[in-house]
Parts: structure tokens; sequence; C-alpha cells
């Protein structure tokens, strides 16, 4: 369950005084200690469980960034993946957050805030880094791909709303809930932001018996070991 962000723990790292450090937001409780068995202890991430959705992952990683002495932000997690573009068990780097259904319906089909002209539903992933990720996590023998990850504020629940997503944003992999939220929030500040997620179900008709959240949060710790060896390399 979602705590205030007073009360929600972060990784108790900490960290060397002028150290840059990397924030790390999850979602829930179980995608954060997924995080922290893969990082070991590891004095130069801080990692929260903001809460669930992109307003909660905003304003939770606004409040953690406004204390200072960060240089980039992941938002990290499990995630639905679209098929034949991400399997169950596999990884995706984002290389953009895409707040999927950011704008308005109409009777010829959704129109994007861009088009609307209201602002932005893009934020760019820090391209080098992303793609250094990805790579690294593939030589590691994990299935991994950077593709676009959506961010969305009700998941797919039919194969009619998964074909959609997948025609508005060609190429898209992973279907999530927090990482534009938190995105927008790094970008705020000035920082650059990535997005991992460890795939645990496809998009589209709801099968909560076909889900294997455990298989995604083990291949979300084996991603989180990597990090350091990409992010202070």
């Amino acid at each position: 369950m979602y705590q205030p962000l007073e009360s929600v723990q972060d990784s108790g790292f900490a960290g060397n005084a002028g150290e840059v450090r990397t924030l790390i937001v999850t979602a829930v409780e179980a995608e954060r200690e997924a995080v922290l068995a893969g990082l070991a202890g590891d004095s130069r991430f801080d990692v929260i469980a903001a809460g669930v959705g992109a307003a909660a992952a905003a304003a939770g990683t606004a409040a953690r960034l406004a204390r200072g002495g960060y240089g980039r932000v992941l938002s990290a997690g499990i995630a639905g993946g679209f098929a034949g573009e991400a399997e169950i068990g596999s990884l995706v780097v984002a290389s953009r957050m895409v707040a999927a259904d950011l704008g308005s319906d109409s009777p010829d089909g959704f129109i994007s805030v861009d088009e609307l002209g209201f602002g932005s539903s893009v934020v760019p992933a820090e391209d080098e880094v992303s793609a250094r990720l990805a790579g690294a996590l593939t030589s590691a023998g994990l299935d991994a791909r950077l593709a676009p990850v959506l961010t969305v504020a009700t998941t797919t629940g039919t194969l009619a709303g998964a074909q959609a997503l997948a025609a508005r944003v060609p190429g898209a992999a992973a279907e999530g809930m927090e990482g534009f939220g938190v995105a927008e929030a790094a970008r705020q500040f000035g920082l650059p932001a990535l997005e991992l997620r460890g795939i645990s179900n496809a998009v589209g008709p709801r099968d909560r018996g076909a889900w294997k959240i455990g298989e995604a949060l083990g291949a979300l710790r084996r991603a989180s070991s990597i990090l350091p060896e990409v992010f202070y390399a």
C-alpha cells in the first residue's frame, strides 16, 4: 500500500558528502526491494517507493530531488510487455517515456496533448546511457531491448486497447504507470531520466493467472546489479 511521502522508506544508503548520486524511483515496496537487492548496498544510489501512478511518481520524485545532490533519475519497476516486442521475464530500457493517454478523446480517435498544442507527452531518455545500459544487460546474458515505454493512467485490459496503443506509438515495448511522471519531474530539475522495466505480463486481455511477477522482479534485481558499472564507469 502506498504510504505518505514522509513515511516512505528510502534505501538507507548514506553516500559521501559531495558525491553525485542516482535517484531510483519505484512504485511499490516489492520493486524497491528487488532494486536494493541488486545494488547490494552501493552508496551512490538512493531508492524510494513513491506510489502508483504518474502523479504520485512525479510528486515523490520532485520532493526527493529538492534535497539536491542527484545527477540522474531512473524509474524502475515491472510492467506489461507488448506482444512481439517484449516477452515475459525480459527487460525494456526506455528510449523515450511517453504519456500515451495524455490528451483528448474525439469521434475521430485519440488526440495527443502535443496535437492539441498544450504541451508534450514525451520525455526523451538519456540516450547514450540508455543505449549503454541495454547493451550491458544483453552482454550479461539478459533478454533486454531499447524501445519506447508507455505511461498510462489505466492499464490496458483488452486486445483492442493494446492494438490501439501499439498503433499510437509504433515500436512501443512496455506499458507502465509511472515512467513519464518520474521523467517529467527530473526534467523540471534539469536532470536526465531513464526507465527500466521487467516484464511481468502481456499488454492486452487481463489474465492474472498468466502474470509472472516473481520472474519480472528477478529480472529487475539482476538488471539493477549492472547499474553501477553503467552509470559510474
